[in-house]
């Protein structure tokens, strides 16, 4: 017999729970349940696959309500520390927050750490504070292949936050800007060198850069390096015609500045949301999704289908040889795929 609610005496798998099971669990902010659903749709199974699909079909009407916040940052600047800090200031002023903290997969085990909620003790105490670690399982840009449905189910669960912490500087803060509202860029004092090294493409995403660790004692070295970002911001054109992003200083570890901070969030919204232009970039980001979604498949479908093995062996010797370019062979390889 299925399990409707759930209690923290009460041992389950996702076996003894139905669609049925998952929707009121999820509905109803059912922690254990919440967890497994979110399991589910991270399950590669095709079984799981075709109930989680199911389960977030219903879930739907109910999502969409969240601030979604992307964090990255440079090696070392803190983003656990940070997060754990604006995540206990928004739950102790009322919010509900998610954190979905993505941890980067072994490319040789398919491990890895998922040690975030060791990492946000104080947070993830909080019963008004969720914080799923996920491994990126390789998928591109280091996030998880399901982080999108992770994110709509936790807005079904009435999450009014969601914090979405990527694994490093890279093609990872590309992936996370293209599925949140608002792309916050953490930094680390002293902007001479580390500046040059940042990649211009991270700038022109960014809707707020914060320059964190300025502690007491290195708020100078801090202010000097906003004051750089600020100067290379000026040359780039902003996403928005109606949002200059700022430049702020903080110490996540002594909560200085996080005030000033959430409130050019809040700016954000009321400016963005007000004129249509966040749920323009919503609509946009679906279509982006469902056709990237669409190329995953289609990827599969060549890889697995039984009659492409023998086509993709010969392609693979003949690239080997020298008889035939990466370009040709997926020509003749998606021309035969599209006859069968």
């Amino acid at each position: 017999m299925a399990l409707t609610l759930m209690d923290d005496s009460t041992r389950v798998t996702r076996s003894t729970l139905t669609a049925d099971d998952y929707i009121k669990g999820v509905l109803s902010f059912d922690r254990q349940v919440l967890a497994r659903c979110i399991t589910l749709v991270e399950s590669s199974n095709p079984a799981h696959r075709e109930m989680a699909t199911e389960v977030l079909s219903a879930l739907l009407p109910h999502t969409g309500k969240a601030r979604r916040i992307g964090i990255s940052g440079v090696p070392g600047v803190g983003k656990s520390t940070f997060i754990e800090s604006l995540g206990s200031k928004l739950v102790n002023e009322s919010n509900k927050v998610a954190v979905l903290a993505v941890d980067p997969s072994s490319s040789v085990t398919g491990g890895s750490i998922l040690g975030d909620k060791t990492r946000m003790q104080t947070l993830s105490a909080h019963p008004s504070a969720y914080i799923r670690p996920s491994p990126t399982s390789g998928a591109l840009g280091g996030v998880t292949r399901m982080t999108r449905e992770t994110m709509l189910i936790c807005e079904a669960a009435g999450f009014d936050v969601l914090l979405i912490e990527t694994v490093g500087v890279g093609q990872s803060e590309i992936t996370v800007a293209s599925m949140v509202d608002f792309y916050l860029v953490l930094m680390l004092p002293g902007a001479g060198d580390e500046l040059q090294g940042i990649k211009k493409g991270i700038l022109e995403i960014a809707d707020m850069i914060a320059v964190n660790k300025a502690d007491p004692g290195n708020q100078q070295p801090a202010e000097i390096a906003a004051a750089a970002y600020r100067r290379a911001l000026q040359i780039m054109t902003p996403l928005s015609p109606n949002w200059t992003p700022p430049v702020l200083t903080c110490s996540a570890l002594h909560q200085d500045g996080l005030d000033r901070l959430w409130q050019q969030i809040n700016n954000y919204y009321s400016r963005l949301g007000d004129n249509g232009e966040v749920a323009a970039n919503r609509e946009k980001q679906n279509t982006d999704w469902l056709w990237a979604t669409i190329e995953q498949h289609l990827i599969q479908d060549i890889r697995n289908h039984p009659a492409m093995q023998a086509p993709l062996s010969e392609a693979l010797s003949d690239m080997a040889s020298c008889r035939i370019t990466a370009g040709a062979a997926a020509d003749r390889l998606v021309s035969l795929y599209r006859n069968l």
